[in-house]
Order: C-alpha cells, then structure tokens, then sequence
C-alpha cells in the first residue's frame, strides 16, 4: 500500500494552499519544516505580488533566516504554540526588525525598534513574522494602499487592512493580523471571501498600533477558516481556553438583524442573508427576527462623531511637527473640519455606553447575530475602499465580530455575512462561525446548481 503523501513531499504551491491548522501539527512535530512553508509563501508571493500588491515591507533573506532560527529552536525542544506559521502584520503595528512606515511619505524607513504587543505575542508564540501588509494610511484615511483583490484585479480589496486580507485570500500567508475602526476587518475579509475577526474592543492590547480613535481601534485578523482564526484567539485572550464542544446547527438559536444600515444593502446581500435564513433554518436551527431598540439607529452617526474627534488628538502631533506635508484628509481631522462639538462627543460616548449595556442583554440569548458585512460585492477601482455601514454599529457597540464567507454575488465576488455577540462572548460567536460557514458554502453550491 503507498504511504500517502505528507506535505514535507509536496509542492510549495500545496504548502501555501494549506490553512493554518492543515500546517501547524506538521510544523511542531518536524515533518514540515519552518524553512519550507517559508519558501512557499515567498514563492506565491513572488509569482503574484506585482499584481497584487498586497506587501509594504518584505525582506526574504531575513524571513529565511528567521525561519531557520524556529527549525533550529525545534530540534532543541523549544516549539511554540505557532511554531513557524507564517503571518502578516498591518503595516500600523511596530516591529523590531522591520520598518512601519503606515502608508505614509512622512515615515518612510521609520522604524521604531520595539515590538507592538500583539507582536511579541506572536513573537513568543514562535509564529514567523513574514513581513509588513499594505494599508490605508495610518489604517485610518489619506493615501489607499496599492493592493488589488487578488480575486478579480480591477476591484477593491476592501480597507483599511487592505494588504492582510489580499495576503490570506491570495494564498501569500495563512494568516495575518488588521485593525478596525469602522470596518477594516470585516469588509475586506468579505470582498476577499475569506474570515475575518474583529474581537470585543480591547480584548488584545493596542499598545504599538497606530492610533486613530482610542475608543474604537480594535486589533484583529484573517484566516482560510473559523478553525484557523482560533488559533489566533487562543495565543490572545487572556482567559484559558474552555473545552467547548462544536455547536449543532439543529440547536442553534441566531438572531437576524438587517440593522439600521439595511436601506443601503444591494440585491448581493439581501440575497445571501436570506438564503443564509433558509439554509439554517432547514437544518433545524432556529432564527428569530432581531429589530434593534430605536435608540440604536443613531450609532452610525455617533460612531462618525467618536473616530473623527478622538482622530483631532490622534494626528495634532503630525499636524503641528508636518503641517501641510501631512495629507489633507488628516489635517481636516485636527481642525475639526466635520464641526462636531464636545457636547455632541460626550452624547455620543454616553448614548454608545448604554447601547452597549442594552445589546449585550439582547444578545445574550442567542449563539450569535447574523447581520450583513458589506452592502455588497466589492466595488471596481482602487481609488476608495468600500462602505462600512454595516459595520460601524458593531464597532461603537464593541461587539466581537466574524465575516462568513460562503456566498457569491452576481457579479461572481464573494459576499460576506457578520455573526456578532455580546462584548467577551469571542468564542461563542467562534463557535458558531465554524458551524455556519460550512453551511453557507453547501447553500450557494445547491443553488447555483439549481440554477
């Protein structure tokens, strides 16, 4: 009988196309080598980058070195939780060995000489660091990153997290690390057809990210699979992780809110959400129409009110040392081009406050809330990165939140779907992520070959 093959006798192109948790047993047992998977990642990018720009910074002399360090580390006994997974770092978070140059003239070849946090997280997890992902500047506003989606060039990517999010989707990596404050998880993971989490606001420290709006800035990231974004979560969350077992779809209990932003979904999304309905529901899983309390249809606006003021104090440094050197957009920030008031600031955090409170209560008593990730496939052109309509609600409320993938739009593009939850309640929605988006995938195959 022939031993079958194991990926230390495959093709790099297999390697790369593996997910994170297909790779990482292989990794810390020595059967794949962190030497390897490096090469396999440096290969796709090498035969894909110049289309689809999804890198700001990339040294592959460095990452071979690194990578031997981890093999060497394995024969000593010393394998960490992500022993050699490559990953992808927003270029908003500060790396040792690498510059962070955010998007920006201002800070090209900066390089700060420590570690975000969440970077010597993964640091210590024994990930391999592979190089920095292109983003909107200062993952805020201003300059676009150059990246393409890998899936049809011509189209957005979605943003700000633009270059992590083409890095997964494109096979570059199998993970990689965004930040959100509107939308910059969720959308692009949605454009991209791949998963995307945004965990409870604060749940993974921000220190050594790029600041743009303290209350809002949230530190997330992309994975090929709901499996692979756990192993993210698990290296993260401060809690010890639970024995949770899988959640059956025939006892699952899910809230469907179209949210305030429904007017402005396209026949892309309405579509999907209600075919996600249909196919849960006949599973035996149950759905319960969620209409938000009225209070709620001002987040959107709110959440506009808190990014742009906290954005004043997030850029004066640059404003005053830069002046007009430093992008108009930025620059409109600090001078408050928007005219919100301090009193229309303090209303908003405290309407935003109570909000929280109230939607944890609702959604306590489901596994999940099912609600739209984008109004619907990704736009064509490079020049703007999307709506976050849908998604700035569940960032004011701090919500933790998981794009879907599963379904496709007209146009032959991915279109996502958001389940959210109460603050801390990350796992929860994990748990049902990982039951549903096998699900919403055999929903779209039967309809297409219905059709």
């Amino acid at each position: 009988m022939t031993k079958p093959p194991t990926l230390s006798d495959l093709s790099t192109a297999a390697i790369a196309t593996t997910t994170a948790t297909g790779l990482l047993p292989r990794l810390r047992s020595g059967q794949l080598s962190a030497q390897a998977c490096a090469q396999a990642s440096l290969a796709r990018i090498a035969a894909r980058d110049a289309d689809v720009h999804a890198w700001a910074y990339l040294d592959p002399e460095q990452v071979m070195a690194r990578a031997g360090e981890l093999d060497d580390a394995r024969a000593a006994g010393l394998v960490g939780a992500l022993h050699g997974l490559p990953i992808g770092l927003k270029d908003v978070l500060l790396t040792c060995d690498m510059p962070t140059q955010y998007n920006s003239p201002l800070y090209r070849g900066f390089n700060a000489g420590v570690d975000a946090a969440c970077v010597s997280l993964l640091r210590s997890a024994g990930a391999l660091l592979l190089g920095k992902t292109d983003t909107v500047e200062f993952g805020a506003t201003g300059r676009v990153a150059r990246t393409a989606n890998p899936l049809r060039l011509k189209h957005t990517p979605g943003g700000s997290s633009s270059g992590s999010a083409a890095a997964v989707a494109d096979f570059h990596v199998p993970l990689a690390i965004g930040t959100q404050t509107g939308g910059s998880i969720v959308r692009p993971a949605s454009f991209c057809g791949i998963y995307g989490m945004k965990p409870t606001w604060n749940l993974v420290s921000r220190e050594g990210a790029r600041m743009f709006s303290a209350s809002l800035d949230t530190i997330g990231w992309f994975a090929r699979s709901a499996a692979d974004l756990a192993l993210l979560l698990d290296v993260f969350e401060p809690e010890p992780v639970s024995g949770a077992t899988a959640l059956p779809i025939n006892s699952a209990r899910i809230a469907a809110c179209r949210s305030p932003a429904w007017p402005q979904a396209e026949a892309a999304t309405r579509d999907a959400f209600e075919l996600a309905i249909e196919a849960i529901r006949a599973e035996g899983g149950t759905v319960v129409e969620l209409e938000l309390p009225a209070g709620f249809a001002r987040l959107g606006e709110l959440h506009d009110v808190i990014m742009r003021s906290e954005g004043r104090s997030a850029f004066l440094a640059e404003y005053r040392l830069h002046g007009k050197a430093l992008h108009e957009s930025f620059r409109g920030q600090v001078e408050n081009a928007a005219g919100h008031t301090r009193a229309q600031l303090l209303e908003a955090y405290d309407v935003a406050a109570r909000c929280r409170a109230e939607f944890d209560a609702i959604a306590d008593d489901f596994d999940a809330v099912l609600t739209p990730s984008t109004t619907g496939e990704a736009p064509i052109g490079l020049a703007a990165t999307g709506s976050f309509a849908f998604n700035a609600i569940w960032s004011v409320l701090h919500a933790p939140c998981i794009n879907v993938p599963g379904f496709l739009g007209p146009g032959g593009l991915p279109v996502g779907l958001t389940l959210a939850g109460p603050r801390f309640a990350d796992r929860r929605v994990l748990r049902a992520a990982a039951a549903l988006g096998p699900l919403f995938e055999r929903a779209q195959t039967n309809r297409a070959a219905a059709n």
